[in-house]
C-alpha cells in the first residue's frame, strides 16, 4: 500500500479524520492535519486500531479504602501497591529503603518483580512567598501512608478569593469602549489632552477633528501608545435581552459552513458559484463584474454549504471585510493564467485578520497559458504553501467552464468543515448579520439576512440598527416561501419599517416594544453623532482653490446609490483620500434616488451629493442648482474616485459636463413589427433632440442607458419635441420598456475654467 492522506484512510474505515489524528496520538504517529500522508506500515498500525477483532487488556477495578485521618496541614506520602486479581485490588503499605538517584522525583512510580504498582510521594514542605506562589521543599524522608484523594478537590476553593480580588486589580487597567468612540470622549477616558491625541492620529494617517468619531481599532492604537488597554464594549442591554438569557442553556449543535469566495477582478468568482449553483448570475451584473453581495445555499451529499459572493475589485473593500467577519471558510480564487493581484493579497490579509481557513481554487485551467504551479509559487511569499509542497493550505485546480474540479473543492469544503466542527444553537432567538437590503416597489423593503445562531421565524419581532419590524414574509436562496430559518441560512425577509444598513447584526426581540424602543435610540444616537456645520458651498470644481486659501479644510459628501452595499463601499474609498490639507468626510448616505431632502442637508452642510446608478426625483436637479449644489452622477466607482482624488490635487480639469435638457414620461408601450418596442410618451420638462443620449429610469434606478434610434411626431420624424408634447420614442438596442419609466435625455456640454 503506497502513502496515504489521513481523510481518505478515514474515508475507507468509515469513521472521522479526527478520531485518526487522535488515536495516532496514542501509538506515537504525529499527524498535524487531515491532509498529512501516512507510510504503510502507520497506515496498518492505526487501521488495526480500528478493528473490532482486536480485543483491548482489561484493566483491574479499584477500590479505594481511606487508612489514615487527616493531618494538619502536614504533606502526605501514598505508597500504593496493586495486587492483580481477577475479584479486588487492594492497597498495603510498603517500608522500603532508601531511594536511589534514578528515583530523585516527588513522584515515585514503579513496578515490583509481581507486576504490582508502588507510587512513592516526598514529604515535601509547603512554603509560601510574598506573590502567594507555594513552593514545594523535599525533605528526603518518605512515609507510606494511604490517602483520600478526592480531597485535591476541597483545597481548589482555599485561594478563590485572592484570586478574585487579582482580576478585579487587572480589571482596573482596561477601558471599554463600543465600535467607534469621537477623539474628545477618548481624550477624558485616557485623562489626555486632546491635541496630544490629534497629533498623535496625524502620524498615523487619521485626521479627525475633536468631535468626530474613530473606529475602536484606531483607538486601541491610541491607547496602546500610553500602555492602557482597552477592550470592545458589546451591546450589553440588547445581547442580554434577546440573545445571551437563553444561550447558555441551549445544545451547540453542528451547522452549514458559509463560506465567502474572494479574489482579485475578473478571475471567476460569479463564474465559479454559477457553476456550483448552476445558475447564470453574471450575465445580469453591469460590466460582467459583481456589484452586491449575494447569498446562497447549494446542497452536496445531503450535506448543506452556505455561500457568499464578494466583489473582488478594491473599491469593495468594506464589503469583502463584512463579508469576511461572517464566515468560516475563505475560497480564495486565482486565476490560472494572471496569478496573484492586488486584491489577492487583500482578499488573503482579510481572511487571515478574521482568522478563517483558506482553500485555493486554481480556476480557468482550462485556458491555454494556464499556470498552477506559479500561482503556487506566488502564493507561498503570502504564507499560504501548498500541501503538496509540504504546507498546510488546500489548493484544488478547477475550471468554471468545463467544471472540472468542482467536485473535490466541495469535498474539500465540507472535510475543512468536519475537521473545524461548526457549531451553532438552535432552540434560542435567532441573530445574524445584514446581508443586503434595498426598496422594492412591489414587495417593499427587502433584506437579505444571514442567520449565526438561533431559529429565526415569520412574525418574529426584529430589530437591527435603527431599524425594526417584524417578519412579514421569508424566503429562501431559490426565492421559494419558508416559515423559518436556521444557523447559516440566507434568507430574503419583507417586514422591516425602513431600509437597515448592510452589515448591522439583527436580533429577534421578545416582543415590538423592545424592538421600536432600542431602534429609536440607535437612532437618536446616530443623530448626535452627526454633526454639520455652516460653511461656503463646496463644488469639485473650485475645491483644490478653496483648500489652497484655507477656506475649508473638511470636504462633507452625501452619497446615495441602488443598494446599501454600494455606499459602503463608496465610503470606505472616499475616506482613503484625507490628507493633510483636507479630511473628506461622509456625512450621509443611503439606497434610493436623490431627494429634496438630501440636496437641503447639502447646502446646510456645505456638502457634495454623489449619485452612484440612481438619478433625483423630479425637481430635485433645479433644486440643487438653485441652491448651489453639486450634484454628480456616477455609474462607475472609480469614476467618483478619481474625480474627487484629482480635484483634491488640483489637476481636476474637466472639458465636458453632463447637462439634462427634458424628461419624458412614458405612458404607454407600442410593439412594432420587425420595428420593435416604440415608447409612446409626453415631455414633461425641457426638451427631448434625436441626437440626445438618453438613459431609462424605472422607480429611481438607471435600468438602461443609449441612443435613441427614432423620434417621431405622430407619424412624422422629428429632430426635436419641446415641453408639453406628445412623441414616439424608439431606443436603439432595448425593448423592455414600460409604462410609468422615465426617459431622461441629456447632451455633454463643453465647460471652459477661469
Amino acid at each position: 500500500m503506497a502513502k496515504i492522506r489521513v481523510h481518505e484512510l478515514a474515508k475507507e474505515l468509515n469513521i472521522n479524520s479526527k478520531e485518526i489524528i487522535e488515536k495516532a496520538k496514542t501509538i506515537n504517529i504525529d499527524l498535524p492535519n487531515h491532509m498529512s500522508s501516512i507510510g504503510e506500515i502507520d497506515a496498518e498500525k492505526i487501521t488495526n486500531l480500528f478493528k473490532p477483532t482486536v480485543k483491548a487488556v482489561l484493566k483491574p477495578v479499584i477500590k479505594t479504602e481511606v487508612s489514615a485521618k487527616k493531618e494538619d496541614a502536614k504533606p502526605v506520602h501514598q505508597n500504593i501497591e496493586h495486587k492483580h486479581d481477577h475479584k479486588s485490588t487492594e492497597y498495603q503499605h510498603r517500608n522500603d529503603g532508601p531511594i536511589d538517584k534514578h528515583h530523585a522525583n516527588p513522584s515515585i512510580i514503579e513496578k515490583d518483580e509481581k507486576g504490582n504498582t508502588n507510587i512513592e510521594i516526598k514529604h515535601v514542605e509547603i512554603k509560601k512567598d510574598k506573590f502567594n506562589k507555594y513552593k514545594p521543599t523535599a525533605t528526603g524522608n518518605y512515609k507510606p501512608v494511604t490517602v483520600d484523594l478526592s480531597k485535591k478537590e476541597r483545597n481548589k476553593s482555599k485561594y478563590k478569593k485572592k484570586d478574585e480580588e487579582m482580576e478585579e486589580i487587572e480589571e482596573m487597567h482596561i477601558l471599554t469602549i463600543g465600535d467607534e468612540i469621537t477623539v474628545k470622549d477618548l481624550a477624558d477616558k485616557l485623562g489626555k489632552p486632546s491635541v496630544e491625541i490629534i497629533k498623535y492620529l496625524m502620524t498615523k494617517d487619521v485626521f479627525a477633528n475633536i468631535n468626530q468619531s474613530i473606529s475602536y481599532e484606531v483607538a486601541a492604537g491610541v491607547a496602546e501608545s500610553y500602555d492602557i488597554l482597552i477592550e470592545r464594549k458589546e451591546i450589553d442591554e440588547i445581547e442580554e435581552i434577546v440573545y445571551c438569557e437563553d444561550l447558555g442553556v441551549c445544545e451547540l449543535q453542528e451547522k452549514p459552513p458559509v463560506v465567502v469566495v474572494m479574489g482579485h477582478v475578473d478571475h471567476g468568482k460569479t463564474s465559479l458559484l454559477d457553476a456550483i449553483r448552476e445558475t447564470q448570475v453574471t450575465v445580469g451584473e453591469h460590466g460582467g463584474i459583481t456589484q452586491h453581495i449575494g447569498a446562497s445555499q447549494v446542497e452536496i451529499n445531503h450535506k448543506k454549504i452556505t455561500f457568499l459572493d464578494t466583489p473582488g475589485h478594491e473599491a469593495f473593500t468594506a464589503m469583502r471585510l463584512r463579508g469576511a467577519k461572517v464566515t468560516d471558510i475563505a475560497i480564495l480564487v486565482v486565476a490560472a493564467d494572471d496569478g496573484v493581484m492586488p486584491q489577492t493579497i487583500e482578499a488573503i490579509n482579510h481572511a487571515k485578520a478574521a482568522d478563517v481557513p483558506i482553500i485555493v481554487a486554481i480556476n480557468k485551467i482550462d485556458k491555454p497559458g494556464a499556470n498552477p504551479e506559479k500561482v503556487k509559487q506566488e502564493l507561498t511569499e503570502y504564507g499560504l504553501v501548498s500541501e503538496e509542497w509540504g504546507g498546510e493550505t488546500i489548493c484544488v485546480p478547477v475550471s468554471a467552464v468545463t467544471r472540472d474540479g468542482i467536485d473535490t473543492l466541495l469535498e474539500m469544503v465540507l472535510l475543512v468543515a468536519e475537521m473545524k466542527e461548526f457549531k451553532a444553537a438552535y432552540d434560542t432567538r435567532a441573530k445574524g448579520t445584514v446581508i443586503e437590503a434595498r426598496l422594492d416597489k412591489n414587495r417593499g423593503i427587502v433584506t437579505t439576512l444571514l442567520v449565526a445562531n438561533g431559529t429565526l421565524r415569520v412574525g418574529d419581532p426584529i430589530l437591527a440598527g435603527k431599524t425594526c419590524g417584524k417578519v412579514k414574509a421569508m424566503f429562501n436562496s431559490e426565492r421559494e416561501k419558508i416559515k423559518f430559518a436556521t444557523p447559516s441560512t440566507p434568507v430574503e425577509i419583507l417586514g422591516f419599517n425602513n431600509v437597515p444598513e448592510a452589515g448591522d447584526t439583527f436580533y429577534v426581540t421578545r416582543d415590538d416594544k423592545q424592538a421600536k424602543y432600542y431602534a429609536e435610540k440607535a437612532a437618536v444616537e446616530s443623530r448626535e453623532k452627526r454633526i454639520v456645520g455652516a460653511h461656503k458651498n463646496v463644488s469639485l470644481d473650485a475645491l483644490f482653490d478653496q483648500i489652497k486659501t484655507g477656506e475649508i479644510q473638511k470636504l462633507n459628501v452625501i452619497i446615495k446609490a441602488d443598494v446599501q452595499g454600494s455606499v459602503e463601499a463608496i465610503r470606505q474609498s472616499l475616506q482613503k483620500l484625507s490628507n493633510a490639507d483636507v479630511i473628506v468626510s461622509v456625512i450621509h448616505g443611503g439606497a434610493g434616488a436623490v431627494t429634496e431632502s438630501d440636496v437641503m442637508l447639502a447646502a446646510a452642510s456645505s456638502a457634495i451629493v454623489i449619485a452612484f446608478n440612481v438619478v433625483p426625483q423630479a425637481g430635485v436637479r433645479k433644486f440643487a442648482e438653485e441652491n448651489l449644489v453639486d450634484l454628480r452622477q456616477y455609474r462607475v466607482i472609480y469614476n467618483v474616485i478619481e474625480d474627487v482624488e484629482s480635484a483634491m490635487k488640483g489637476m481636476l480639469a474637466p472639458e465636458f459636463k453632463e447637462k439634462v435638457i427634458g424628461q419624458v414620461e412614458v405612458r404607454d408601450t407600442f410593439k412594432v413589427t420587425n420595428v420593435g418596442m416604440v415608447a409612446g410618451g409626453f415631455v414633461r420638462d425641457g426638451y427631448i433632440t434625436r441626437n440626445a443620449t438618453i438613459r431609462v429610469v424605472r422607480e429611481g434606478i438607471i435600468i438602461f442607458e443609449g441612443a435613441i434610434s427614432s423620434l417621431k411626431r405622430f407619424k412624422d420624424d422629428v429632430k426635436e419635441v419641446k415641453t408639453g408634447f406628445e412623441c414616439g420614442v424608439l431606443i436603439e438596442k432595448f425593448s423592455d420598456i414600460k409604462a410609468g419609466d422615465s426617459i431622461e435625455a441629456y447632451i455633454m456640454e463643453e465647460i471652459k475654467r477661469s
